[in-house]
C-alpha cells in the first residue's frame, strides 16, 4: 500500500484500535502534516507527550500509521506517517456480527462528533478568516431521490475529484507553492432517509 491509496480496513481490531477519540485526532493531524514528530503531534492535540506516544504505538501496531523518515533537529526523536491516504470503514465489512456492527457504528459516531467539532471551531471563529475564505467556505444539502447504484457511482466520482484536487495541492506544496493556501476539511454525507 502506498501512501496515495486509501486503507480499506475490515478487521475488527484495528476498528477498535482506531475508536478512540485522541487517535482519531492524532490520525487527522498525521494526515494534515505527512509527517510529525510526537512532540509536534502533542502540541497540535494539548496533551502529554507519553500519553501521545502510546496513542500512536497502537496505531502503528495496526498498521495505521508507521515511522517516517528522520528529519532535522533532534535525531533520537522519531517521525510518524500514515501508511495511506485515508481509512476506509465500510458498513458490509463489520455487519456479519452484533458486535462488529456496534463497533463499526460507534466508530461512525465518533468520527461524525470529531467533524462537527471543526465545523463548530470553523463557525466559531469564521469572522476571523479573510473575506475571500469565508466566500469560498460553503456549506449545503441537497436532496435527491437516487437508487442505491446512482449513489455508489455519486460517491466514487465525488472521491475522485477530490482525490485530484488532494494530488494537485501536495503536487503544488511540494514544488514549493504554498502561498495562500490552507489545510481544507470537506465533509461529505450521503444516506437513506424516510420522511414517513
Amino acid at each position: 500500500m502506498t501512501q496515495n491509496e486509501t486503507r480499506r480496513v475490515t478487521d475488527l481490531g484495528t476498528l477498535k484500535a482506531f475508536a478512540h477519540p485522541l487517535r482519531m485526532k492524532l490520525y487527522r493531524a498525521l494526515s494534515v502534516s505527512r509527517t510529525a514528530t510526537v512532540t509536534q503531534l502533542a502540541d497540535q492535540v494539548d496533551e502529554a507527550v507519553s500519553l501521545v506516544s502510546y496513542h500512536l504505538r497502537k496505531l502503528a501496531e495496526h498498521g495505521l500509521i508507521e515511522e517516517a523518515e528522520r528529519r532535522g533537529g533532534d535525531g533520537r526523536e522519531r517521525w510518524w506517517q500514515p501508511v495511506a491516504e485515508g481509512l476506509s470503514f465500510r458498513e458490509e465489512d463489520f455487519s456479519d456480527a452484533p458486535e462488529k456492527a456496534a463497533v463499526h457504528a460507534a466508530v461512525g459516531r465518533m468520527a461524525f462528533e470529531e467533524r462537527s467539532s471543526l465545523f463548530r471551531s470553523y463557525l466559531d471563529s469564521a469572522a476571523s478568516w479573510p473575506a475571500e475564505w469565508r466566500a469560498a467556505a460553503f456549506s449545503t444539502e441537497s436532496l435527491a431521490p437516487l437508487t442505491a447504484d446512482e449513489l455508489a457511482r455519486l460517491s466514487e466520482e465525488m472521491h475522485a475529484m477530490v482525490r485530484r484536487y488532494k494530488r494537485d495541492a501536495v503536487a503544488a506544496q511540494e514544488a514549493g507553492d504554498t502561498a495562500g493556501r490552507e489545510d481544507v476539511a470537506l465533509h461529505l454525507y450521503a444516506f437513506p432517509f424516510r420522511t414517513r
